[in-house]
Order: C-alpha cells, then structure tokens, then sequence
C-alpha cells in the first residue's frame, strides 16, 4: 500500500505532466539536459567554467543576462534537475522581501540541520528594488543560498553592486538562425513534447523565414510553429504542410528588441554616433532604422546635433545648421515621414569630412577648469561698463580690434596663469587648413 506521501507525489506529477501536456510548445520543449540545450555554447560548451561548475554541482552565484528566449530559465532548470541542493524559485514580479526571507529562514535550517545547500533562482531579478536586493547580500555573502539570478536588463544598471561583486555574470547572446532551425525542426518531429503527433511537416522555407524573423527568441519561433500547425488545414492529400505563406501569418512582425528606457537604447545610440563618426552611411542608416523602431524622435534628433557638432564640427561648419533644420522639421512633420528627414541629416553627417578639434578644445579647458590653478581675468578685458570701473583699472588698456588692419591686434586674452595654453588644435582638413593659414597669418605675419 502507498504511503500518503508516494500518493501526494503521485498526484504532484500527475498534475504537473497534465499541466506540461497544455503547456505553450515552447515551455514542453524546454530542454532537461544540458546535451539537449542549443545554443549559447560559448558559455556552456565543452570545457567551459559554467558547464565544469554544473556538471560538479559546484556552482557559485550567478547571474545570467541577455534578452527573451535565450535560454536564461532553462539553464535555471537544468541547473535545479542536477543539482543535490534544495532548488527554491521565485519571480520578481510578484515576490517580495518576506518571500525572500523566507527562503532564506529555510536555508539557515537545511544547513543548520545537515549541511545542505540551497539554491535560489530569482526570474528577472532587475524588478527588484534596493531593498529586496539588500535582504539577499547577507545570506548570499555568508554562502547560505547560492543565487542564480535571471535579467533581460543590464545587470550593471539594475542589480546592487555589492550582489555584482559576488556573483559572476553570463551573458547570454540571441541564439543564431541555425540554432532556431535546429529547435523548429526538433519541435515539428518530436512526439512526446512536440508537434510530432500530428505527422506534419514544414517546408524549409518556412523553418528559414521563421528563424529569420523571431529575431533570435526561440520562444518566438516555436510559438509561431504552434500556431501555424494548429491553425494550418490539411492538403488535398490529407497532409498538413506548414509553409511560407501559413508562416507569414504566424510571425507578421520580426520580433525586435528595443527598449527605450533600457540599456539596448544606449547600445544602439552608441553604435549610430559611431558609425557616423567612422563615415559608414550603411550603418548610420541601419542604426537609424532600429533608434526610429523605438520610436523616440526626440532621443535621435538631441543625439545628431550633438554628433554634428562633436563629430563634423568645424571640418564642415554647414552641418549643424542642417542638422537642426532636419531635426526641427522630423519633430514638427512627426513619424512616419520624420524618418525621411532623419534620414538627410544622418547622411549628411555621415559623408562628411570629420573634426573633433570643438570637442577637444572644450574638454581640454574643461579639465584645466577642475584640475589646475586658472588665474583670474586680465584686468584690460574686464567689465568697464559702470561707473568707478576705471579706477579698478578695469578695461582701461584694452585695445579694440575693429580700430586696427585686418581688425587684429595682439594682446593678452587668456589670464595669467594660462596664457601659454593651446586648446584648439585646427584638424586636417579643408575648412581647418584654411582656419590655420588664416590664424597663423594674423599671429606672425601682421
């Protein structure tokens, strides 16, 4: 006769396969092993440090960090089927600091009564807050609860240092267009957790334009796969064929990530200004296209007028003045034409000749302003502009350039304790040659 507990558990799995047989397919073909996984193999191949601390049940904190569908939970899966230590889960989202005390109050008991280890796994743990955050560092710090923590976002940005500094952190990459075709294929044929029961096929372009198009998110895909079986009528000859077309009304829109309050908005911003700066009009414009997808018109035009300035400068003196119009102009017009006016600014910049001698001049004196003694104003460029000012000796010798040739006079400008100082450096090119003739004429030939 079962014990009540061999029943209960009896049960538990009863209820948990009934619960995985309707499950979305993506989450019944969550791979179990780590042979099973696709994927990611630069941090879970053969031989790596992750893969050696798992298969030893060695493992320390982590935190696994990288966008939707890449495998973050299931390696927290996987880890929780191998592992000889008590598995505890908890989602960000809903958890709070009791529920993590809690766990932490069972932890202290397990170790405290035979020496085991817990484990716990925290889902899109960035949603928690400073202070759920902080209730974990003791009993991470002490070794009580080893902490695998799962993030889409940055975890430098949103997760505590003091958790950072012990833990180490995995960064998980989109999973390449073979590996999504490998996991479509594996889903449409597998009986058990998959498709395979229904004995249909899919056309290998539809398994390309679907791994095309989810972007990298293998629940994206497999989700598409799922509803292009269900939803796909057999053929004149009895057999359902998944193909292009079915597919096309699955997946409609590449799944894309952007987030313009997370760190993938500064990445891209940082790869526009840089493509501008290094004059690739293709990925300028590649850039743009993803910046508009995000749909903050107002983050890209603050971003061109700055690069115009930064980037250009003096090397084409036009293009800020184009840039501004470009920009005024997307804002007041709005998407989608804004795009097109984007779109002239940014390769405006991006074929133009280059200077950063503005950029430079201004840091430089911003780092004399912080870092050295700057003396104070020359007396003779001094307000004289109210009365008793000249008795302070204020403006009295200034020398007015306008009453001079070439309307050039030499004189002091920079105060005492820096007038040998260089900040501005005229660039090699057309416009900065000229700008050197012309300043090197006034200064030694005049």
């Amino acid at each position: 006769m079962k014990s009540m507990k061999e029943t209960m558990d009896l049960f538990e799995y009863n209820a948990q396969a009934q619960l995985k047989k309707g499950s979305p397919l993506a989450y019944r073909m969550r791979p179990e092993t780590l042979e099973e996984f696709v994927g990611q193999q630069h941090i879970i191949g053969p031989g790596t440090l992750l893969r050696r601390a798992i298969e030893a049940d060695q493992l320390g904190s982590v935190i696994f960090y990288g966008p939707p569908g890449t495998g973050k939970t299931t390696l927290a899966r996987i880890i929780a089927g191998t592992t000889k230590a008590h598995f505890s889960q908890l989602n960000a989202v809903t958890a709070g600091k009791k529920d993590i005390e809690a766990v932490i109050a069972q932890a202290r008991s397990s170790m405290g009564m035979d020496g085991s280890r817990t484990i716990l796994f925290i889902d899109e743990i960035h949603r928690f807050n400073k202070a759920q955050q902080d209730a974990l560092l003791p009993a991470v710090e002490e070794g009580v609860i080893t902490l695998i923590g799962a993030t889409t976002e940055n975890p430098y940005f949103e997760v505590n240092q003091a958790l950072l500094s012990r833990s180490r952190i995995f960064q998980l990459n989109p999973l390449s267009k073979q590996d999504i075709e490998q996991l479509i294929y594996r889903a449409v044929k597998d009986e058990e957790k998959g498709m395979g029961a229904m004995q249909a096929s899919i056309t290998p372009e539809a398994v390309s334009f679907l791994a095309e198009l989810s972007g990298g998110d293998a629940r994206a895909a497999l989700g598409a796969v799922e509803l292009g079986l269900l939803t796909t009528p057999p053929g004149a000859d009895g057999k359902l064929v998944l193909d292009v077309a079915a597919a096309e009304q699955c997946i409609q829109k590449k799944a894309f990530r952007y987030d313009k309050d997370g760190d993938a908005h500064y990445d891209v911003l940082s790869a526009f200004q840089k493509s501008i700066r290094g004059s690739d009009p293709d990925a300028a414009i590649h850039y743009l296209a993803r910046l508009l997808e995000g749909g903050d018109l107002k983050a890209i035009c603050r971003r061109l007028l700055v690069i115009a300035s930064e980037d250009v400068g003096l090397a084409y003196p036009s293009a800020i003045t184009i840039v501004k119009s470009c920009t005024d102009a997307a804002l007041q017009v709005g998407l989608p034409e804004a795009q097109i006016n984007l779109a002239h600014a940014v390769l405006v910049l991006a074929t133009a000749p280059k200077s950063n001698s503005a950029a430079t001049a201004i840091g430089a004196a911003m780092q004399d302003l912080h870092t050295k003694d700057i003396g104070t104003v020359p007396l003779h460029l001094r307000d004289s502009h109210y009365a008793g000012s000249q008795k302070l000796g204020h403006g009295v010798s200034y020398l007015y350039p306008h009453e001079y040739p070439y309307h050039y006079v030499k004189q002091q400008y920079l105060p005492d304790a820096l007038q040998d100082m260089h900040y501005y450096e005229p660039a090699d090119n057309k416009n900065e040659r000229a700008i050197r003739d012309y300043l090197g004429k006034l200064k030694h030939e005049i």
